[in-house]
């Protein structure tokens, strides 16, 4: 007796064939598969989660490190020789990887969360790979070539920290979803109770790390102290030639209460305005003197000093990629800037009461006043006008002989060096990296009325923090940027920040414990496939191009013939589901098309 069924006709889905297809492209109902991942397949979501976390930590790092970028640029030109930014294409580089990556991971939790066997692609695998060496590459150069670097990120942590927490905490409770699914299906109970402990014991942890956190911003603002003041670096490098005229010209609109430059004392006696060593980055000497492009900058006289450019480097360079937003007048003014002597900016700072801060360069042994350089600059100094009170000296080169003749000097020490020490010396201002003090010492030495200015703070949040910590003055590139900062970027009480941590923690506990409970719900009684499942999915791996036409023969000679369970059948054409491809079927009105069983 012939029995007739109406044909199964497949409803295409179209989010599972992207998912499956991109992560590893089997775009087809057959090539996928419900079996368990393979082992080598696991290892490959190991390496992918690996270089995940890498990845976001060299992420994190970068864009944390925007501060001193301008120092990784000159760590550059100093090895090379030849000044170019290379820090914002890293930073392109390492956002576009990072998006493949995270966009891979989530394509794998997906499979997850589906029930659909991982099998990431061969193309995939070598961009996997590829980008695990580079981000190692890139830590270990780090570890190597700028070590202190890394500090930043303890102090970043201060002003990410009670906010990383949170992102975590919510990361962890949405992974809730996928781990609840893995252990309702798993049938293992070892599998399942070394997943629920160790899925438990990341979430604890999460839960406890506030415990860790501290942060200077973490106070009452009756406690919050000053605004620090600003001290232009080198003038307004970002928007005008570093140690020119016009650069402190601008510093100077901007308000900021004193000045930072490098002083150098020309062949002829002449204190100038200069950083390098020699001229080659801000000035046009090779093309002048091109045979003394190597040779020292205090060893020109003030008259080929002047007759040297010193701002076509700057359009050329654009080094803080800010040539663009130039108006035409600066632009052009930009371009005409000559090197800058120490009397110029000391009657600037008269003009408009500024501090001054220098580091001064001794010249080289060969150098006509290398014996008296100190002399040399205190008499331009002091022969300018300038009250005693403004001049900030940082050498320590004869400071006795210099207290002595200039007493008004406010004299400062760029090392921490001990309390006593200081004391001793009649020094009451510190003037050190933003890395070579902590927040608890910058209070300690603040009780027995130490100044504490810091260098080179360029990004608000850097200066937000440093301002809790109770700082009285930084040196900046970028005073514009930080003139705009009034107010520390966050500040909690500790009592807030406690409740806010308490209440976000029971949430998520409550979230994640409804998610096990609904998932046991809804995957607690699945079934286990049969045989001729489990031989139909091997099968994927076949060359023959009939394996589509075999599944669809096996799923309806299990349904007309009885293979199948009474449940099995009843929840295929009730349902609608295959059993093997998670797709959906629609039957066909049993007037239409007919399959004959023989």
């Amino acid at each position: 007796m012939v029995k007739h069924q109406p044909l199964q006709v497949y409803e295409p889905q179209l989010c599972l064939s992207c998912l499956t297809g991109i992560y590893g492209c089997r775009w087809k109902r057959y090539q996928r598969s419900h079996d368990d991942t393979t082992k080598w397949e696991l290892v490959w979501f190991l390496i992918l989660c690996s270089t995940f976390s890498l990845l976001f930590l060299w992420l994190y790092f970068w864009v944390e490190v925007q501060n001193d970028y301008d120092d990784f640029n000159w760590f550059l030109y100093n090895r090379t020789g030849s000044w170019s930014d290379w820090s914002i294409p890293v930073l392109i580089a390492t956002a576009a990887s990072f998006t493949y990556i995270a966009f891979l991971l989530v394509l794998a939790l997906c499979h997850i969360a589906v029930g659909q066997q991982l099998n990431l692609h061969w193309l995939h695998k070598i961009g996997v790979t590829a980008t695990l060496i580079t981000t190692l590459i890139a830590l270990v150069s780090v570890e190597q070539l700028w070590k202190e670097e890394w500090d930043i990120l303890l102090i970043s942590f201060q002003a990410t920290g009670p906010f990383l927490h949170m992102g975590a905490v919510a990361a962890a409770t949405i992974l809730a979803w996928l781990v609840a699914g893995q252990f309702a299906r798993a049938e293992k109970t070892m599998f399942q109770a070394i997943l629920l402990i160790t899925y438990l014991g990341i979430l604890v942890s999460l839960y406890l790390v506030p415990l860790t956190i501290t942060s200077p911003c973490l106070m009452e603002k009756k406690n919050l102290g000053p605004r620090p003041t600003i001290f232009g670096h080198r003038g307004a490098p970002m928007l005008a030639p570093e140690n020119t005229l016009m650069s402190f010209q601008k510093a100077v609109e901007l308000k900021v209460s004193g000045l930072q430059s490098d002083v150098q004392i020309s062949h002829d006696g002449i204190p100038f305005l200069m950083h390098d060593r020699t001229l080659r980055r801000t000035t046009n000497v090779g093309k002048v003197f091109p045979h003394r492009t190597g040779e020292a900058s205090s060893m020109f006289n003030w008259t080929d000093l002047q007759s040297l450019n010193a701002g076509e480097w700057f359009i050329k360079d654009d080094p803080f990629w800010t040539v663009s937003s130039l108006s035409e007048m600066d632009y052009t003014q930009v371009g005409n800037q000559s090197i800058c002597s120490l009397s110029e900016m000391l009657q600037l700072a008269i003009d408009h009461n500024k501090s001054v801060i220098f580091s001064l360069w001794r010249p080289p042994p060969e150098h006509p006043f290398f014996e008296n350089w100190i002399n040399v600059t205190l008499e331009t100094i002091l022969q300018s006008g300038i009250r005693q009170e403004l001049i900030m000296w940082t050498s320590e080169m004869d400071r006795a002989m210099v207290q002595q003749i200039a007493p008004g000097f406010r004299q400062i020490s760029e090392v921490k060096e001990n309390i006593r020490e200081l004391l001793r010396k009649g020094i009451f201002t510190l003037n050190l990296r933003y890395n070579q003090i902590k927040a608890e010492e910058i209070r300690e030495f603040s009780t027995l009325n130490f100044s504490i200015n810091l260098f080179t703070v360029n990004e608000p949040w850097l200066y937000s923090v440093l301002w809790c910590s109770g700082v009285q003055s930084v040196t900046s590139n970028a005073p514009q940027i930080l003139d705009k900062v009034p107010y520390p970027i966050w500040l909690m009480p500790p009592d807030e920040y406690y409740w806010i941590w308490i209440i976000l923690d029971l949430i998520s506990f409550i979230i994640v414990i409804g998610i096990f409970v609904l998932q046991k719900y809804r995957l607690g009684n699945i079934r286990s496939y049969n045989p001729e499942q489990i031989m139909l999915s091997a099968a994927v791996h076949r060359s023959s191009r009939d394996v589509n036409v075999m599944k669809e023969k096996l799923i309806f000679s299990e349904i007309n013939n009885g293979v199948g369970s009474a449940e099995e059948v009843s929840l295929c054409s009730e349902n609608g589901y295959d059993g093997y491809s998670n797709e959906v079927v629609t039957p066909i009105d049993s007037h239409s098309r007919k399959i004959r069983v023989n």
